[in-house]
């Protein structure tokens, strides 16, 4: 088993309560030593200052006793929050989770200041960037904060949501800090932004892939996801701007920032980096670079696709205006090992290509169809479905983008989560039906691979999309054991 890295620094702070209160210009009710910040009962350790947030359903404050049990030295709460509480110390303010962020930078000394911050937002591509950029670095010890979890120097460290809470975020920093990083390359969320999740510092650098529909049921609207996205180009969050000019809101958003601009681009449009002469493979990609100042390299990118070469300049662009060299970036790209769940090519002795992919919404599944049906000599198949008690308006539109580059889409579930499974397939078949490519629907994910592992030959491509890197499938409320990669494996075998 590989060995986990703490999500703590080894030096533990130790702070007066009235010292923490005078930095958010506030009073203490009373003493009160604190050592961590903790905003779920979950994670709380003895000695910490507990959050108490208001929340959609309940207030944090209503989980104070349960905090008092686990060792909570304090609360940090608001008004209504502190009618609440009951023998603990507390800090009020009027936003909590406001003063969240800046209260946990200051607890562990501003530790992101120590190393390099690369920042990256976008609709799909944060995951296989910020990977590219641990690999482009080498043997240069860096850390990766994202979907799949949080690596410090190659080990992994506990962490659930794409961009940490606060707190959680700001004692990861700290570890870094201790084990000497030189970047931390971080997906950054627009639930993050909105939630003030990276107040409180300011990365070196921020990066903006690409904007499609995408979190509907978190905003209201594509202008307002937009916005949020945006917010991290501004002096508050970023110190400069990385930019896709490839995309129109990246377009946009190089008028709207006030930071300094470095742009990229893979297809013709004036950009401080471009990639030309791009040449697909199966493999991969080969292309030429052009820098600033006539620099210029080749770059093999070990990743399916255009828009993974975007990735790839994103890295390069990014780190090369901290000072980084490119052409020592391009090579660490080039010996990637790649990501996990992402364009990730499965091997059991199969005649055909297997990929698994994280694809699961419309832009996406059309950007990982288009990239390997140029390097498909047989069918393009897919297994696709759409996640529960999310943004149902673009379930039809991936049933579309499926059937307009696929041969075979074989419509299945993906984690229904509280609705009935077989109204999340219809709603993807609707869009699915129009064609050109045949539509199927086989209930049952593990039934539904089986489906297309059987009609896959050589020369066919397969792609099962949706989960990546996921290991479990929510049901009901309950996740059961469900890894895309290890049921290819098993059912190519059973077949061979």
């Amino acid at each position: 088993m590989t060995e986990e890295m703490r999500v703590r620094p080894n030096t533990t702070p130790r702070w007066e309560l009235s010292a923490l209160a005078a930095e958010l210009d506030t009073s203490a009710s009373a003493e009160a030593i604190v050592t961590g910040i903790s905003l779920n009962t979950r994670h709380l350790e003895p000695g910490d200052l507990y959050a108490a947030l208001p929340g959609a359903t309940s207030h944090g404050a209503s989980f104070a006793s349960v905090a008092r049990e686990l060792g909570a030295s304090a609360v940090l709460t608001d008004p209504e929050g502190a009618a609440i509480v009951e023998d603990l110390p507390t800090v009020v303010v009027a936003d909590p989770r406001q003063a969240l962020a800046r209260l946990s930078s200051t607890f562990y000394d501003n530790p992101s200041s120590a190393f390099t911050t690369l920042g990256v937002t976008g609709t799909q591509g944060k995951t296989t960037t910020t990977y590219l950029a641990e690999a482009a670095l080498g043997d240069h010890v860096s850390a990766v904060v994202g979907t799949i979890g949080t690596r410090i120097g190659q080990k992994p460290a506990a962490s659930t949501l794409t961009t940490p809470e606060a707190p959680q975020l700001q004692a990861l920093f700290a570890v870094m800090r201790e084990e000497a990083v030189e970047l931390c390359a971080m997906e950054v969320s627009s639930h993050a932004l909105v939630q003030g999740r990276v107040d409180g510092f300011q990365f070196d650098v921020a990066v903006f892939l690409n904007l499609g529909r995408d979190h509907l049921d978190f905003h209201h609207d594509l202008e307002d996801y937009f916005l949020a996205k945006a917010a991290l180009f501004t002096p508050e969050h970023a110190r400069r701007a990385v930019i896709n000019v490839d995309d129109a809101h990246g377009r946009r958003l190089r008028e709207l920032t006030p930071l300094p601009v470095t742009t990229f681009s893979t297809d013709g449009n004036p950009a401080d980096w471009r990639a030309v002469n791009i040449r697909p493979n199966r493999l991969g990609t080969d292309l030429e670079v052009l820098g600033p100042a006539g620099v210029a390299f080749d770059l093999a990118v070990p990743l399916p696709g255009v828009f993974n070469v975007s990735n790839a300049l994103a890295v390069i662009a990014g780190l090369a205006t901290v000072g980084y060299d490119p052409v020592s970036l391009a090579a660490g790209i080039a010996a990637s090992t790649g990501v996990p769940g992402r364009m990730e090519r499965i091997e059991a002795d199969q005649a055909f290509t297997a990929i698994v992919d994280y694809a699961h919404k419309p832009d996406a599944v059309e950007a990982v169809l288009t990239a390997l049906r140029p390097v498909t000599a047989g069918r393009l198949i897919v297994v696709i479905g759409a996640g529960g008690d999310r943004d149902h308006g673009k379930r039809p539109l991936m049933g579309q983008a499926a059937a307009r580059h696929a041969d075979v889409v074989i419509v299945t579930d993906d984690n229904p989560r509280s609705e009935p499974a077989a109204a999340i397939r219809a709603a993807v078949l609707e869009g699915a039906a129009a064609g050109p490519g045949v539509a199927v629907e086989v209930p049952g994910r593990r039934e539904a691979i089986a489906r297309a592992v059987a009609m896959a030959h050589l020369g066919d491509t397969l792609v099962v999309a949706g989960k990546g890197h996921e290991r479990g499938q929510e049901v009901n409320g309950v996740v059961e054991p469900f890894d895309d990669r290890e049921v290819l494996v098993e059912l190519i075998g059973g077949t061979a």
